[in-house]
Order: structure tokens, then sequence, then C-alpha cells
């Protein structure tokens, strides 16, 4: 039973979304370290050991043994929920790309809110269900300052002359799992960027745990002519993480 707290009535609270690669939880330490600094950020006082508990009874379940699944953590200060699912991305998704318009609000790079994974989640709920009834798969957020910042549930990147290139954590965005793991084994560049910079990159690709990397066919009007860096990136991964 859910117990009201600030978590239910403000949104004092944070959550994980963790990628569970044939019963193998993918970066669960690192999700863990993001979770437990959000919550220090909150200052809700929840034992780490409790919360791993109940993930690795959610784990033992026979359904989570196979495939490619979800584990959700939510965790605010009288309640932990762990919750599965299957992770609903098929590969038919990463052949054909996705495609991305710009939201019609704009990130706070000024708000601490913005660079945790927190119940403040209103804004990219409401600008993914616009696009998504456009036929459009991700909104991307622009700061204050109209620079390019992060996609609704995903980080952004671009691709130049093979060079990977993405905002600077500055421009306010979550510090994504997935853009870790890449900050972690490849030479990024970091550039702010600005919606009429867009044209100068041949390729533009997202990323986050359930996704992995995915790429991006069209933001707006700009069509990329390439998608040979995401896609390779992707096998990357999924060579040491999936198969």
């Amino acid at each position: 039973m859910l117990i009201e707290d600030e978590g239910y009535y403000f949104g004092l609270g944070a959550f994980e979304t963790i990628a569970v690669e044939q019963g193998k939880p993918v970066f669960l330490e690192a999700h863990y370290a993001r979770l437990q600094k959000a919550l220090e950020f909150f200052q809700v006082s929840v034992e780490l050991e409790e919360i791993q508990k109940r993930v690795q009874k959610a784990l033992a379940d026979k359904q989570m043994q196979t495939g490619r699944k979800v584990l959700k953590v939510a965790v605010s200060q009288k309640n932990i929920t762990v919750s599965t699912r299957e992770n609903k991305y098929q590969e038919a998704d990463y052949a054909e790309g996705f495609t991305a318009s710009y939201a019609q609000v704009r990130r706070n790079e000024t708000s601490p809110l913005t660079y945790h994974k927190t119940f403040h989640y209103g804004d990219c709920i409401l600008e993914k269900r616009r696009v998504m009834a456009a036929g459009i798969q991700e909104p991307i957020f622009l700061n204050t300052r109209g620079e390019i910042a992060e996609g609704a549930t995903s980080n952004v990147f671009f691709v130049k002359g093979g060079q990977i290139v993405a905002p600077p954590l500055s421009c306010g965005m979550l510090p994504g799992i997935m853009r870790q793991y890449l900050y972690e084994n490849y030479e990024i560049k970091e550039q702010i960027i600005l919606p009429e910079q867009v044209t100068e990159f041949q390729e533009m690709f997202l990323t986050n745990s359930l996704l992995g990397i995915m790429p991006v066919r069209r933001l707006e009007e700009v069509v990329f002519p390439g998608t040979e860096v995401g896609h390779r990136l992707m096998e990357e991964y999924r060579r040491h993480y999936c198969y």
C-alpha cells in the first residue's frame, strides 16, 4: 500500500528504470549510485540494503530470466516500489530510427531538479504524449537560452566528421547512465548546440537505459544522411551487455 508522504504530495522522491537483458540487470550499481545521490538531495533517508533486497526479489521472478525486460524502482521517504515489464523497443525501431521534434516548453538549466531523476516528470510525459500523437517518437528540449539540452527520456548526441558531439551537462539534463557509458568508453566532444546548427551534423542519436543507443533519422525538418556511427555504437554495447 502506498503511504502518503512528501513524495506523494510534493514529488520529493526519485526513481530508476533499469534494463534487464536475459535476466541480468545492466549497470545496476550505476543506477543505485544515481538513485542514492537523488535521495540525498531530497534528504530522504532510506537504507540502500532495503532497496537492494526488493530489487533482488523482483529479479528472481522466472519471467525476468529471459528476453528484454524492465525494472523500475521508485523511492520516497515512506515508500519503495519495484515493478517490472517488457522492454517495448524492437529491432525495427533501430533499423528505421526515431523521428524527433522540439518540445514546446523549455528545460530549466538553473533548477537542481533537472539534474536528478525525480518524480517531477510532468513536462517530459506531457511533451512525449503530444509528439507521439503526431507520430514522432521523442521531443527534444531546448533550455532557457535556446540551446539543445536533452530529450524527454533521453540524452542527445550528434556526429560530425566521425566525431561524437554532445551538449555539456550545464545545458540542463539528467546525466544518463548510457551517457556515462559513452563518456567512459569513447571520445566525446562537448559543444553548445543551437537548433540552427543541427544541419552541420551527419548523424544524431539518443541514449537511455532502455533504448541503449537509438539512431535519429529526422529532427524537425532536418534529415540526417547517416546512422552508421549510432548503429556501430549500439552493436558494440550489445556485444558487451546484451548477448
